[in-house]
This record gives C-alpha cells, structure tokens and sequence, in this order.
C-alpha cells in the first residue's frame, strides 16, 4: 500500500523539525501510541494498541530515521510485532518546504502486513492504512501548528497564559 500527500502546518521549518524528532509529539500523533521512547540518533521503541476489522492487537516496535537532511527531509522506517495477530512495517519519506512563516509537510508512505492481518484482504489493510496515515498527520498538523493559546496546560489556571508543546518542553 502506498500513498502520498502534503500537509500545510503554520509553523516554521526548524519547529517543524524539532517535533519530527520528538518522541512526546510523536507519541502524541501516533493513533493508539501507549509509549515511546528512545532519541533520532539511536531510533525509537513504541508500543502501540490498534484494532484492525476484527482483529485487536498490541504492536511493539522500533522506528528508525535515517537519510536526515536537517531541516529539509528525513526517511521513517518502523517495524511492529503483535504477536498473534501478525506484524506490521513500513516506512515514510517526508520533505519539508518552508512557505514563509509555514511549512509544507510532504510524504511519501508505504505499509506492509503480514500474519492475520494480511488474511483480512486488501481492501481492509489499504483503507486502515491510509486512515492511520491520514490521522498521524491530522494530528501532527494541529499539535505543531498550534498558537500557544490555542494548546491548553493541566496545570494552568484560567489566569496563566497557556503554553504550546515547545515551550512547555523548555520551561
């Protein structure tokens, strides 16, 4: 399954960067992302809880980045075990474009199932797939092109000015 789309986030490029690399922001966007840790140099472990037509699972998995070009392009690979269930793998080519004081996101994506998943039939994985996709960079697009009153903060009364994920990654 492949798929290819842009993305227009207002934010600037080098922000945009920072949270394709931020395990808290991708945790953040990945649908059903329970944890993730690890760091860009290194890769990425994730465990996340997806239910596909019938079939429930819970993937753990690494993501790796490779092919950066700082703050232009990056390629996302990432491979998940659910046990039983089958696995699933595939990986992202994602450009970024500076328009001004915006960003375009463009990406390129391929998916691959394997075990009870891929009995399902095509037309299932391709739709859960594009959906996925489509819901990572939906939320990617509202978490990193929101304005710092837009994001809201637990621990904020109504008083205290509310922060965006950057700065509440810096204070």
């Amino acid at each position: 399954m492949n798929l290819s789309d842009s993305r227009v986030i207002d934010a600037e490029r080098d922000l945009v960067w920072a949270a394709i690399l931020d395990p808290e922001m991708l945790k953040l966007c990945v649908p059903g992302c329970q944890e993730m840790t690890g760091t860009p140099e290194e890769g990425f472990t994730a465990t996340v809880v997806q239910k596909v037509g019938p079939v429930k699972a819970t993937f753990k998995g690494a993501v790796t980045l490779s092919d950066m070009q700082p703050p232009e392009s990056v390629t996302i690979a990432g491979e998940g075990k659910g046990g039983a269930a089958g696995f699933a793998k595939g990986g992202a080519n994602v450009r970024l474009e500076a328009k001004g004081a915006q960003t375009v996101l463009h990406y390129e994506v391929e998916a691959k199932v394997g075990g009870k998943l891929a009995q399902l039939g095509s037309r299932i994985i391709d739709g859960f797939a594009k959906k996925m996709a489509d819901q990572f960079f939906t939320n990617f697009q509202d978490h990193v092109g929101a304005s710092p009153t837009e994001e809201t903060d637990p621990e904020a009364s109504e008083d205290t000015p509310k922060k965006g994920w950057l700065k509440r990654l810096v204070t």
